[in-house]
């Protein structure tokens, strides 16, 4: 019995030794409204995690990424993650999206008990901060207080608000309200559509009534989509900035040049489509080395590559033995990464990992301008 427990141990021993297999889980939009930018997220896990095996792996662990869909639907993102849990055994969960399938995901108690991290996820709401979800970027607030600023340098100070119902409304209206007031402009108008969907025309209907000079959109890409096809149709003249929710990708495949240009998009990672820093150029040369990607190159694949970075880096810093109760003290330890142009940094209490927000301008030959 004895030799038996030992002969174990030394085999464990050994496998620590040589590596484990850290497996990264993600439950997200692999189908529905947003499902380009779940895939894309997906996708740029994968090209991080892929270069880093082909290197030896963090500390000689390799990375295995799997995912489940959820369609988008907060009920299925709870009951995915339930079996995953079960099935997969992961270390870490990473690229989640939507405001209620986090908040529903949150509340069901399920991440406090496994005692297993989030890595990065995207919700159309100012979020407490909550323990076991970590960001790796700005916050909305960060968002929302820069296209505010803006607005304020070109004189703009009647605003309209286009927002996706639910329980975090309230604090992106109080939110919204304190950066407007900041740049001495006041939200004459306010809009909500149900959360999950693409039901915007009452919101075209009071914003085209109240004529602000710009209109704030904190929503899904499909709903953003949705908005500015109809509001452009019905002789809406409002500049139209939206949060970086609104993938520029998804809008330029749904709309028009005529009907882009002009509209700004709030970003919170470095463009994927320029070398601007040691990050870019890693992500632009592996997306060259990589071919038949399951998606086109994205802002979503941009920032789900940030997210493997982050994971790499907690599971770099827990040594021999990773596990998932060592991956939320490693993400706390993270004060300050610098991955070549864009810095993620957390400590307890804060676990919105950046403040990098810039502003993308559709020109009017359909181009992007920053």
């Amino acid at each position: 019995m004895a030799r038996g427990v030992a002969a174990a141990a030394l085999v464990a021993a050994a496998t620590w030794a040589q590596g484990a297999q850290v497996v990264v889980g993600q439950v997200g939009p692999m189908s529905g409204l947003e499902a380009s930018q779940g895939r894309a997220y997906a996708v740029g896990m994968q090209l991080g995690f892929d270069a880093a095996n082909k290197a030896g792996g963090v500390n000689g662990h390799t990375f295995k990424l799997v995912r489940r869909d959820d369609g988008g639907r907060p009920e299925d993102t709870v009951a995915a993650t339930k079996l995953m849990l079960a099935e997969d055994k992961p270390l870490v969960l990473a690229g989640y999206f939507g405001s209620r399938n986090v908040a529903d995901l949150v509340a069901s108690g399920v991440l406090e008990k496994e005692r297993i991290a989030v890595v990065g996820y995207r919700t159309a709401e100012i979020r407490p901060e909550t323990p076991m979800l970590y960001n790796v970027r700005a916050s909305l607030r960060d968002e929302i207080n820069k296209l505010t600023e803006h607005l304020a340098t070109i004189g703009i100070t009647r605003l309209g608000l286009f927002f996706e119902e639910g329980p975090g409304a309230a604090a992106l209206n109080a939110a919204a309200d304190e950066a407007a007031k900041a740049a001495k402009a006041t939200i004459i108008a306010r809009a909500a559509y149900p959360a999950g969907t693409a039901r915007v025309t009452p919101a075209v209907d009071a914003f085209t009534k109240a004529a602000p000079q710009a209109i704030i959109m904190v929503t899904s890409g499909a709903a953003a989509a949705g908005f500015i096809e109809q509001y452009r149709g019905a002789g809406g003249t409002a500049q139209l900035f939206a949060h970086s929710g609104a993938d520029i990708e998804q809008l330029s495949k749904r709309l028009s040049e005529e009907q882009m240009q002009g509209v700004a998009i709030a970003q919170v990672t470095p463009s994927p489509y320029k070398i601007s820093g040691r990050l870019a150029k890693e992500f632009t040369d592996l997306v060259a080395k990589t071919p038949n990607l399951e998606v086109p190159v994205s802002y979503a694949m941009m920032e789900g590559f940030i997210a493997a970075k982050v994971i790499m880096e907690a599971v770099r810093r827990q040594g021999a033995r990773p596990t998932r109760e060592g991956m939320a003290p490693a993400l706390d330890s993270v004060d300050r990464l610098d991955l070549g142009g864009y810095v993620v940094g957390f400590k307890p209490g804060m676990r919105s990992g950046s403040r990098f927000v810039e502003l993308s301008i559709i020109t009017s030959a359909g181009k992007i301008r920053q």
